[in-house]
């Protein structure tokens, strides 16, 4: 109780202040996400989306996010027969956010993140498996991603 007062004299706002339409959101309205190559893009690009909040009819976008990703699926774990016991998805980003209007480039910056997958006898299994991987992994490079233009957004408004 008695940290309250000095906690807000030291200037911690919270990054989303005024919700929906605080100047971070409308921020990150103002985003256009580019095309992505591939599965992982297309799931990649449809969570950016998602999560920006951009793609609204009428708006023209002041930044542009282009997105380049490496996905890998790589096996490991040799069991005794010989066989793979253990699989890693790695899924990396690297981004920049460019000013519409100057071209500059405002962001530049990487993500990543992985997931292990074990591989059973059923290979319908182990390719289910390896889809949801793909597909929680895009959702939190996706995320990763939004959380580094919302912070350097932020940054902006701030000067």
């Amino acid at each position: 109780m008695l940290a309250a007062p000095a906690l807000s004299g030291c200037g911690l706002q919270p990054m989303y202040a005024g919700g929906g339409s605080g100047t971070v959101a409308r921020g990150l309205a103002d985003v256009q996400v580019s095309a992505i190559e591939g599965k992982a893009g297309w799931l990649v690009r449809n969570a950016l989306v998602d999560q920006l909040g951009s793609g609204k009819a009428g708006v023209s976008p002041k930044y542009r996010l282009d997105v380049r990703l490496d996905d890998k699926l790589e096996g490991f774990a040799l069991l005794s027969d010989d066989t793979i016991g253990r699989e890693r998805r790695t899924l990396r980003a690297r981004y920049q956010l460019v000013d519409m209007a100057s071209g500059e480039v405002v962001l530049d910056a990487t993500a990543g993140a992985d997931a292990g997958i074990d591989v059973v006898s059923s290979d319908y299994a182990t390719i289910a498996a390896e889809q949801t991987a793909l597909e929680n992994l895009s959702k939190d490079v996706a995320g990763r991603i939004v959380t580094s233009v919302a912070l350097r957004l932020r940054g902006n408004t701030a000067q």
